[in-house]
């Protein structure tokens, strides 16, 4: 014959008591429930969402390549701009591990849609002379008609880059097309697709070097020139592209890695990431204040149960772990649901943007783990007050 702790209550019967209660008072447990389910759901999308994003950026930083790198002129010494040498890109050219170097000079002449339009309208666009093979080295390609060749960089003709399209008004391509660029019509051929490591290429147009000195009094100084070297190489081109560029003055050279900075930006925390956070984190409060209400209005409306039992030979202890089981039973339900809710809000939106689906342990298991602690907090009170009624009391409501 097989002897029992009195003392003690069986897991299985704990769980079996603690769904029990919890199906008496099905609609007022589901809404308590609800309420941690929002909060988890918010904080496991916020944190998915922004896991996806970052993942996504990087993969889309990855197919651009991370071996670009950019030369650009500084200050002198007097605080003026300085400006790169006419030979600054065949220089750089020779440096043995760099497989590709492109360029592009600034010119001071503004571009618009037609003569008519004033002269401060200059829709923060740059006018600039560009090589032609500028586009592979950057990493885009022609949305729309063609890109610069050997003839057409000597003739009047643009390239438009994808946001100065849109700003002038040009959505397509068609034979006669012309823009007002530097007091004088220039033909736009073509309209480039957007270029993610190098915006500045985006609000630009683009005009062949000879053109840009014969219509625009362009100096032919390049003001930015593209770099891309072997992978495995950067660091160590990047070092000497300074000296390499401007060897008499190469404190006036700046160099840097346009994909660094978009790795670091998609490694920082957004302030709108922080907010959501804490509305999901104030969410999940609201959540426990409701599964707190639910167990005391339990304890309430449990009385002649709990005097009953007790009557039976229930201990506190049995009480207690009662409706502590309730409570975290029903804040675990809650999270679940709102770990699900999280997750596949995540995945359906990392779908719709096409990233990769990702949803750090931290976001599903913090927010799981946080449910069940806030369960048990708003459980403990009411547990401990039904533990305390003595069983003649709690009977006189029979």
């Amino acid at each position: 014959m097989t002897t029992t702790n009195a003392g003690r209550l069986h897991p299985a019967d704990l769980a079996r008591t603690a769904v029990v209660g919890l199906r008496t008072r099905r609609m007022r447990a589901a809404l308590s429930a609800l309420g941690i389910a929002i909060g988890v759901a918010a904080m496991v999308a916020v944190l998915g969402l922004s896991a996806s994003s970052q993942a996504g950026l990087l993969a889309e930083i990855d197919k651009l390549g991370t071996n670009l790198l950019t030369v650009t002129p500084g200050q002198t010494l007097g605080g003026g701009d300085a400006k790169l040498p006419l030979d600054a890109p065949e220089m750089i050219a020779r440096i043995g591990p760099v497989e590709t170097v492109q360029h592009t000079g600034k010119t001071p002449a503004n571009a618009y849609r037609n003569p008519y339009i004033p002269s401060i309208n200059t829709n923060a666009l740059a006018v600039n002379a560009a090589s032609l093979d500028l586009p592979a080295a950057v990493r885009t390609t022609v949305a729309q008609g063609s890109y610069l060749n050997a003839a057409t960089a000597e003739q009047p003709v643009a390239v438009l880059g994808s946001a100065a399209a849109a700003r002038l008004g040009v959505a397509r391509i068609h034979p006669g097309q012309r823009i007002w660029v530097g007091g004088q019509w220039f033909y736009v051929t073509g309209i480039l697709n957007p270029a993610a490591l190098t915006p500045e290429i985006d609000t630009s147009v683009l005009i062949g070097y000879p053109a840009a000195q014969k219509y625009l009094n362009f100096n032919g100084h390049p003001s930015t020139i593209y770099v891309r070297a072997q992978t495995d190489q950067v660091a160590n081109v990047q070092k000497v592209l300074a000296a390499t560029a401007n060897p008499q003055n190469l404190n006036e050279v700046s160099v840097s890695q346009p994909s660094a900075a978009l790795v670091a930006r998609a490694a920082a925390q957004s302030a709108l990431n922080g907010l959501f956070l804490g509305l999901g984190a104030v969410a999940l409060l609201v959540g426990g204040i409701g599964v707190a209400n639910t167990m005391v209005i339990s304890v309430l409306e449990r009385r002649s149960e709990i005097g009953l039992r007790r009557s039976l030979g229930a201990t506190k202890g049995h009480i207690r772990l009662q409706f502590l089981a309730e409570a975290i039973l029903l804040a675990t339900l809650g999270g679940a649901a709102g770990v699900t809710i999280g997750v596949a809000a995540t995945a359906f939106y990392a779908h719709v943007k096409d990233w990769a689906t990702v949803v750090p342990p931290l976001a599903w298991g913090g927010g799981l783990s946080a449910a069940v602690a806030i369960g048990a907090i708003a459980g403990l009170l009411p547990a401990l007050r039904a533990a305390r009624m003595q069983p003649t009391e709690a009977l006189r409501t029979v």
